[in-house]
């Protein structure tokens, strides 16, 4: 189940049915204000916040919250996952639970959420559909080489965590952030702005939306849960080849 990010502003009717009637609901969000506020939707809910350990790889940990949904799952409970944001978005844990439920021969399904994305475009004003969008995690677009066009929005995600390979760090610092900066200057000029983006959790907060040139991004104050919003540097490029044929057509 996805429960949106802002505390009750986008949990559907339909959700909050699923986690009032199931037996058990294990629950990891962003914080222990609405893990509280989900409480008292179901006398069974379980964090899995603890499963989480400083120096522990993520992916263990991912892991084992797997093997405690299904170990319910295999009593014959009616279980259910409680994820902020959108639970295939970014949530490897989600995506695992339901592929091993289903391999095993039980009835899954993904219930969808509001996500950070889709505040993003909200509170920044974007249409994707104007200029284009690309989304990559932060590390992924450090360690492969990408094809990206800096006509279109550039989206990183998990800029906190930039650069790590290990799955065992909550943060990087700036000099992880440098190596992704350097990255960008192959498509980016060194002044360009660029937008610092966190959707706001709790109704009282604003979302964060701080503008900085792209090299000052490696002193910019970072955590797991900030996204990097870089907007076009360059115009579209018309295809003239392509206009002619479709003029022709006309």
């Amino acid at each position: 189940m996805g429960i949106g990010m802002t505390l009750g502003s986008h949990l559907s009717p339909r959700t909050r049915s699923y986690i009032e009637q199931a037996d058990v609901a294990f629950v990891l969000v962003s914080d222990g204000i609405i893990e509280q506020w989900l409480q008292g939707m179901n006398k069974d809910m379980r964090s899995l916040q603890p499963y989480y350990q400083e120096g522990k790889s993520r992916m263990k940990t991912y892991r084992e919250m797997v093997d405690a949904i299904m170990t319910e799952v295999r009593s014959g409970k009616r279980v259910c996952g409680v994820f902020y944001g959108h639970p295939g978005v970014f949530a490897w844990v989600p995506h695992k639970a339901i592929e091993s439920a289903r391999g095993e021969g039980y009835s899954a399904h993904m219930e969808p959420g509001i996500s950070s994305e889709d505040c993003l475009y909200a509170d920044l004003g974007i249409d994707p559909g104007a200029r284009g969008c690309q989304h990559y995690e932060a590390s992924q677009f450090m360690l492969y080489r990408r094809c990206i066009d800096p006509s279109a929005w550039l989206i990183l995600w998990q800029i906190g965590v930039a650069g790590d390979k290990s799955l065992k760090r909550f943060s990087t610092g700036a000099a992880h952030r440098q190596v992704l900066v350097d990255v960008l200057f192959r498509n980016y000029p060194r002044d360009h702005q660029v937008i610092i983006y966190r959707a706001a959790t709790l109704p009282f907060q604003a979302p964060r939306i701080d503008r900085l040139a792209l090299e000052a991004l490696p002193q910019a104050d970072v955590g797991m849960a900030d996204t990097l919003a870089i907007p076009p540097a360059r115009p579209l490029e018309a295809d003239d080849e392509v206009r002619a044929r479709l003029a022709a057509l006309a």
